[in-house]
């Protein structure tokens, strides 16, 4: 199986093939996943054996990277965003990329190689709202009526990437001040705060059991819905509420770990994930859209309501405002001791 195409086959050629057998430590979210045929012709080419780490959500898993990068658990980390990236920048983890490994492709991430993007947003349960009779939220500001009290739950910013992607939206969309003005009303309106993803969508999230008919997720959740489900409806059982300051755009990547053991292993990894063959992978695994051209979607991704519009800080506001953003997101919601 061939899995490197010409734009990785430079960024081998960069790295170098002649890795013996050696361990490649790869830090990721828990949400990564590549099929296990393709990861065992990567390590057939390479020699190498690969240890996946998994570190939680995306914000546990750069908050890990940082910590122990006076002892690096890693060499390469994957699912690092544009939310993240410049605080793990700032705190010197990161080892710096050859460009040749970051060219081409669909989207960028400045300090890593892109590998797949996807838009964070409010996923609602369809169900539950025709059952309630109650009609969808039209703005944002909805959200903190009294029709709307004790139905959203979020992820926490400080803990959680899509927390941390929504939060910035709601700024970007409505200025500091509003924004915070906004959260508070939410607060008051009975917003529950979760610490990552995976406990706001498969334990609070009406659709599985939970209480909560709104969650922060993903614009893909609906396919994700449908692809996994037994019967395969012909609808999907979520839908998105692509409202204004509720849409931010995430795109993943993979960087070099500084101090790790095996740089050279790590570029190729990278190249790696952007090969055609992972690429096309991504979207039916980790469901979110390919970085890299021309890589064709499952049909299920019919089910997808892709956003016209987002609300995205660019990486350097996020980098030098973000930190400032959590802590005062975490006064004005967590004040009640959440």
């Amino acid at each position: 199986m061939k899995l490197f195409p010409k734009i990785a086959a430079a960024a081998l050629s960069l790295a170098g093939l002649s890795a013996q057998a050696a361990e490649l430590r790869v830090l990721a979210h828990s949400s990564f996943s590549v099929d296990k045929p393709l990861l065992a012709a990567f390590e057939k080419q390479t020699g190498a054996k690969v240890s996946i780490i998994k570190a939680g959500d995306a914000g546990e898993m750069v908050n890990k990277l940082i910590l122990t990068k006076g002892s690096p658990i890693a060499d390469v980390v994957f699912g690092i965003d544009n939310s993240l990236i410049g605080k793990a920048e700032q705190a010197g983890a990161l080892a710096p990329l050859p460009a040749e490994l970051a060219k081409g492709g669909k989207v960028g991430l400045p300090g890593a190689a892109a590998v797949d993007y996807g838009y964070v947003t409010l996923n609602y349960d369809k169900a539950w709202f025709a059952k309630n009779k109650l009609p969808l939220p039209k703005t944002l500001n909805d959200l903190a009526l009294p029709a709307y009290k004790n139905l959203l739950v979020v992820e926490n910013p400080a803990t959680s990437s899509p927390g941390l992607a929504f939060l910035s939206a709601t700024i970007h969309a409505l200025g500091e001040d509003k924004a915070f003005a906004l959260w508070g009303k939410l607060r008051d309106n009975g917003l529950k705060v979760s610490k990552g993803w995976t406990e706001a969508y498969y334990t609070d999230f009406s659709k599985n059991g939970g209480g909560r008919p709104i969650v922060v997720s993903y614009a893909t959740s609906p396919a994700a819905e449908v692809f996994y489900s037994k019967d395969k409806p012909a609808d999907a059982p979520t839908g998105n509420l692509l409202l204004p300051g509720t849409v931010f755009r995430q795109v993943e990547g993979a960087a070099l770990v500084k101090g790790g053991k095996e740089p050279k292993l790590a570029q190729q990894f990278i190249a790696f994930l952007r090969s055609d063959a992972v690429q096309k992978d991504i979207p039916t695994r980790m469901w979110m859209y390919p970085a890299m051209d021309n890589i064709p979607l499952d049909p299920v991704y019919k089910h997808v309501e892709q956003p016209a519009a987002h609300d995205t800080p660019d990486s350097a506001t996020l980098a030098a405002k973000q930190r400032a953003w959590v802590g005062r997101w975490t006064r004005v919601v967590l004040k009640s001791g959440q």
